[in-house]
């Protein structure tokens, strides 16, 4: 990809004559095949996942730690090739609202909207337990207790599971340093995603209104903080219809603030 280094980003399929692109920034420990998958499911895209560092094929680089060395590396590394939207579930919702800022301070072409999943308004941001100054042991309890049991093959190794957690472990770190600053609010259209079982619902995901003077949208559907893993073909129905509306120059979605979007 032009005037972007190959590592942070990866794509299942290349689309040059794609209307719109879409970057995906992955949850907490997440990995990108998880959305480079969605690309089946959006014909008229082009999808990118966002590969941090510590993942795949870059594992032997040491994970980021903090949210501006984050982003500060991202954005000066990595061309968004307009139009496209950002999109990030969980902390990929930090990193991608970041990353919004941080391009509109180089002055460089923002998205055309912000897709933002599981994750309450910065202001309400809480770093909650200090969780990264765990164990191994308690850490991987932790992770098992919110999220389901981690693979026998890696509880079953130390090492192997040292090497698991270390990307957990500063993910979370960037969690418990993050301070947002108050600045402008941004001007594309904020699309806000969230699960009706999820403990980030609600005014905590309305509450992104205040951070784009245009439209902003919240869409929440069944299921946990994972929604899109239980109804993944729903889910990715709306969210192409969506971007069919972008591409076509409309805003994504007629609904009102906080309304679901509707489900067979």
């Amino acid at each position: 990809m032009t005037g972007s280094r190959p590592r942070w980003l990866l794509c299942r399929e290349r689309r040059p004559e794609a209307r719109l692109r879409m970057y995906c920034f992955p949850h907490s420990g997440g990995s990108p095949g998880e959305y480079m998958r969605w690309s089946d499911a959006l014909p008229d895209v082009e999808v990118w996942a966002v590969q941090l560092p510590g993942r795949g094929s870059r594992r032997e680089e040491a994970p980021s730690t903090s949210m501006p060395e984050l982003v500060e590396a991202l954005v000066s590394e990595v061309e968004f090739v307009a139009p496209y939207v950002l999109l990030g579930h969980s902390l990929g919702a930090l990193v991608a609202y970041e990353t919004a800022l941080a391009l509109r301070d180089r002055g460089s072409p923002g998205p055309a909207a912000l897709y933002l999943s599981g994750y309450r308004a910065p202001h309400l941001h809480e770093p909650g337990p200090d969780l990264p100054k765990l164990g191994d042991e308690d850490l991987a309890a932790v992770i098992e207790s919110e999220h389901g049991p981690l693979p026998e093959e890696v509880k079953a190794d130390p090492d192997v599971l040292a090497a698991a957690l270390e990307v957990v472990r500063a993910d979370l770190t960037i969690v418990a340093t993050y301070r947002p600053v108050r600045v402008e609010p941004l001007t594309c259209p904020l699309v806000i995603l969230g699960g009706d079982r999820d403990e980030e619902s609600g005014e905590s995901l309305t509450a992104w209104s205040r951070y784009t003077t245009g439209p902003c949208d919240v869409w929440t559907f069944p299921g946990d903080h994972f929604y899109f893993r239980e109804r993944t073909d729903d889910f990715l129905r709306h969210l192409a219809t969506g971007l069919d509306e972008l591409s076509a120059g409309a805003v994504p979605g007629p609904r009102a603030l906080g309304s679901a979007p509707p489900l067979p």
